[in-house]
This record gives C-alpha cells, sequence and structure tokens, in this order.
C-alpha cells in the first residue's frame, strides 16, 4: 500500500477537520482518473482530501496519481478487492465532515461539491445525496432508482417497464416518468457521486463486502433509510459522466452480467430472507429463458450479432442460477 498524504494536519483527538473525503475507486482508468482529478482541483474549494483506491491496475493508473497528484492519498492494492471493498479502505481512513463516494469517469463543473455540501448542511435529515449527473451538454443521466426488491427486479427483468416507460407503476423501478430536473426523495442514490455525512457513516457502517460490484449502493441506502435519513437527489449543482470510460462491461460482459444478477440476489436474500434468495433466483431464471429463447429464434434466421450476444449473455446467467457456474 503506498500512501501519498497531503499537507493538512492530522485531525486532534479524533475528530474530522476537513469538509468532504473524496474516495475514488480506480481499476485501469488512468486517463480518466487525471481528468477527474483535475476536474476536482478546478472545482473544489471546500477543505477537502482525495483519497485513491487502486484496484491492482496495470496501465500506470498508480505510477499516473503518484507522479502526477501527490496531494491525493493514494492506497494500491495488490489485488482487485472489488467496488465495496475498495471503497471501504478509504472510508475507514476518511477525514471529513462528508465522504463523497465518486467514480473515477466522473468530470466535476458547476462547483458541485462545495454546492453539494453546503446544501447537505443546512438538511441534517439527509443522510445520502447527489447532484445532478450529466451525459453531455444537454443530457441528463437517469440517476437513482426504487428498492430493488421482487417487484422491481419482476418489471425490469421481464421488460414490462417497456410496455409504459411513463407509467408511475411500470416505470417506477428506475422512476422513468422523473425528468431528473426537479429534487426528489429516492429509494437510491446512485453510486458514482454519493455524498454522506461522516455521522452517517460512523451509525450505520460502511458498504457490505459482500457486494464485488453492482447493488451496493442500494444496501446502503435501504440502511440509511432504516436509520431515519433521507436519501435525495438535488439538481442544484452538475457533474458530468463520462459513461463506458472505466473497465466495465463492455470488456467483461458475461461475467458482469452475471455479477449483477449475483449481487441482486445477495440483497434479496439479506432483506428479504431465502424466500426472497429463491423467488428472485425464480424471476431471473424466468426472464433469462425466456430471452435465450427469443435471442435464439431471431439469430437463427437474421444472424445478427447482437442477437448471438443476447443469447450467450442469457445462457451465462441460466447456468449461474442452476449451477453457480460464473463466467470467467
Amino acid at each position: 500500500m503506498t500512501n501519498t498524504s497531503d499537507s493538512t494536519p492530522p485531525p486532534e483527538n479524533g475528530s474530522p477537520i476537513l469538509d468532504v473525503s473524496i474516495i475514488i475507486v480506480s481499476w485501469n482508468t488512468r486517463k480518466i482518473l487525471a481528468d477527474c482529478l483535475c476536474s476536482i482541483q478546478e472545482q473544489t474549494n471546500k477543505a477537502h482530501e482525495i483519497i485513491v483506491v487502486d484496484n491492482n491496475s496495470s496501465d500506470g493508473t498508480v505510477e499516473c496519481v503518484e507522479h502526477n497528484f501527490p496531494h491525493c492519498l493514494l492506497i494500491s492494492n495488490a489485488d482487485n478487492k472489488g467496488f465495496a471493498s475498495a471503497n471501504n479502505q478509504g472510508l475507514e481512513i476518511a477525514r471529513g465532515r462528508y465522504v463523497l463516494l465518486l467514480n473515477p469517469d466522473m468530470i466535476i463543473f458547476d462547483g458541485a461539491i462545495d454546492k453539494m455540501v453546503d446544501w447537505a448542511d443546512q438538511n441534517p435529515d439527509v443522510g445520502c445525496c447527489s447532484c445532478q449527473i450529466m451525459e453531455g451538454e444537454d443530457l441528463i443521466q437517469r440517476t437513482c432508482f426504487a428498492d430493488p426488491g421482487l417487484l422491481s427486479n419482476f418489471i425490469m427483468e421481464f421488460g414490462l417497464y417497456k410496455l409504459a416507460p411513463r407509467s408511475r407503476v411500470l416505470g417506477w423501478p428506475d422512476y422513468h416518468y422523473w425528468d431528473r430536473k426537479s429534487e426528489k426523495q429516492v429509494d437510491v442514490v446512485s453510486g458514482m457521486f454519493m455524498l454522506v455525512p461522516m455521522k452517517v457513516l460512523k451509525e450505520v457502517g460502511p458498504l457490505d463486502p459482500a457486494y464485488f460490484i453492482y447493488v451496493e449502493e442500494a444496501d446502503w441506502c435501504l440502511r440509511i433509510r432504516k436509520a431515519g435519513y433521507r436519501c435525495v437527489y438535488k439538481p442544484i449543482a452538475r457533474a458530468l459522466h463520462l459513461e463506458g470510460g472505466s473497465k466495465s462491461t463492455e470488456q467483461i460482459k458475461p461475467k458482469m452480467y452475471v455479477q449483477k444478477q449475483k449481487s441482486k440476489v445477495i440483497y434479496l436474500e439479506k432483506f428479504y430472507g431465502v424466500p426472497g434468495r429463491l423467488a428472485g433466483r425464480s424471476i431471473f431464471l424466468g426472464a433469462m429463458s425466456a430471452k435465450w429463447i427469443i435471442f435464439t429464434v431471431f439469430n437463427f434466421f437474421l444472424q445478427k450479432p447482437s442477437y448471438s450476444a443476447g443469447a450467450r449473455l442469457s445462457s451465462a446467467s441460466i447456468r449461474f442460477h442452476l449451477f453457480g457456474a460464473e463466467p470467467e
């Protein structure tokens, strides 16, 4: 582990002296991480620290941070610990009044971090919040979503939301009826920009390391809400998400496709018990079996790569839920 800390003096009596601790987990994201760190430096005036947790990158990420961003605190892992566990490493040493989980493919502008900290200071009943996330100059990303329980998974996996996406029933799992231009109390704040007061972190604990990646923010938000706090989307500031820039599903798609469902099953069992796990697996098996048949038939007649890929993903999911076999 490599630690390169800033010149801020250590806190006295264990109390935080910084406004916000910004935690970024990186895995082979050298270029976009550099852009993210530069944007933080240019756009953030609040007293802060940046903690970069690298999950054994092979693209020179560690060397880039050490050489170009010596003010950051760097934790260099010998293996890929996953998103939740790596964030927890940062949370463990954070000194700020707030902690901000930030994806490495985020660009801060509009003074987003400063504005969100100021707003959170004025709303002590908020346990987690996020700003407006942009995908382009005029395109707002549909961040935040409803609790990923059984009904939500059923609607999403069987594609029922496509029948009436603007409906408050079928469009409920991802709040498709909402344009993200107004404040909203939500079930889950998306983990790409997630601001949490230190007092809330100490009360509810860190992320659950059972999730390698995906759904960890839903688990955290549910625990935050159960503790009596609100999770809120507040579009008073904006940040840009360079979606697809980090190492994710495009590079190891079958593995990540199955991992997302695996994390959802973990969530269902944790909060809904064994019946939740069994019902969740039944939903995934039913939906994936139907998709496999559809993709296989369409591919037989039309021979399109997208149909072939869909059949492979569905098949990988079926094998996991039936036999526990995860893609390499």
